[in-house]
């Protein structure tokens, strides 16, 4: 319990859920009031969501009977040591194979700072916890919150702002180098052989269902060819995303893109829309062989930048990843870390820092 700068009286709960349609109610209400992201939207965090949080754990916030900050997490107990709290995750791979980022307390704006310290500091105490793919602002406040923090990795999140891009006239080649230049432009006088290259929304959740499953096939066959699974791979993948499109379509928060020219498909993406950010979450390209002049990544993200500034969208994110593509694309980046935290006695907290010591 804390006040506020106008004596206000701010209570933090933690509690377990009952009834995930009322909490998505409460979510919803607060999503209004904050400048979080796509991956701390309901729509997100909210899908299949008594499946993906067996053992919930809520964190709440509120003044004066008004929510103001939320946290959810999955519980994993331990035999020996204090239980594991995951943010917006489950906690295993098979559950957590959509890969949150842009992850946080759901936070009041202008407020997120301090009402993420405050949540976090309620269970640090208590529990081991694992963030993943937060930003800076969140690992600050572990680091007041918990006993001891722990930063597993970190990662470059890549962007281009389409807010300034279109401020100075929207020409978006002009300001990439000059080898970037050459080879989208070259892919691009590739496959306009056959015709413009257009970037096509799909428009219901019907035909977004339709571009996941051709998106999947090229996806599929890319990472099969390389020796990798690829993400299509995991049953609970497939069953999320689809669920992920039927809530998120109503919405204006899917949009899948067919890039093509002429009859020929270059590829698919799947990009997450919030708040005026895009977000380019996964694709799927129909490479060519032996024609090098072919880059259909390069000339897919080129068609939807377009359409995101066309679309008078703000941002056009990345997300995590070294990839040169995405460094080569950007003209600024984000930090994202994949960290734990937890009180100073948890055994295991101790143990992994003892081992990065001697490491």
């Amino acid at each position: 319990m804390a006040r506020g700068a106008r004596d206000t009286v701010t209570v933090v709960r933690v509690s377990g859920v009952e009834d995930f349609a009322a909490l998505g109610e409460r979510w919803r209400d607060l999503e209004q009031r904050a400048n979080g992201s796509f991956f701390q939207s309901w729509t997100w965090v909210g899908c299949l969501a008594a499946e993906r949080f067996p053992d919930p754990v809520l964190v709440e916030a509120t003044e004066d009977g008004r929510t103001v900050a939320l946290a959810l997490f999955n519980r994993a107990r331990r035999r020996v040591g204090p239980s594991v709290l995951y943010l917006g995750e489950n906690g295993t791979a098979e559950m957590d194979c959509p890969y949150v980022e842009q992850n946080g307390v759901l936070a009041a704006a202008g407020r997120e700072d301090e009402l993420t310290e405050r949540c976090l500091r309620v269970v640090a105490s208590a529990y081991d916890l694992v963030l993943s793919g937060v930003g800076d602002s969140v690992l600050a406040a572990a680091r007041r919150a918990a006993g001891l923090v722990l930063v597993g990795r970190k990662q470059a999140s890549p962007f281009i702002d389409l807010g300034a891009l279109r401020r100075t006239g929207g020409d978006y080649l002009a300001g990439r180098s000059a080898n970037t230049r050459q080879q989208i432009r070259r892919s691009d006088r590739f496959y306009e052989r056959e015709g413009p290259v257009v970037a096509e929304r799909a428009e219901t959740a019907a035909a977004a269902q339709a571009m996941l499953d051709a998106m999947a096939v090229l996806h599929q066959a890319t990472w099969t060819a390389r020796g990798r699974p690829g993400s299509f791979a995991r049953p609970f993948f497939c069953r999320f995303h689809r669920a992920l499109i039927a809530a998120g379509m109503p919405r204006q928060e899917i949009v899948l893109l067919r890039v093509s020219c002429g009859e020929t498909v270059v590829g698919f993406l799947y990009n997450l829309a919030y708040k005026g950010c895009m977000s380019a979450y996964q694709s799927g390209f129909d490479y060519r062989e032996h024609q090098r002049q072919a880059k259909p990544g390069l000339t897919c993200h080129h068609a939807a930048i377009r359409y995101g500034l066309e679309q008078r969208f703000d941002t056009y994110d990345f997300l995590a990843g070294e990839d040169r593509y995405k460094r080569s694309l950007a003209d600024g980046s984000h930090s994202q870390h994949w960290l734990a935290a937890g009180p100073l006695w948890s055994p295991a907290m101790l143990l992994r820092a003892g081992l990065r010591v001697l490491r």
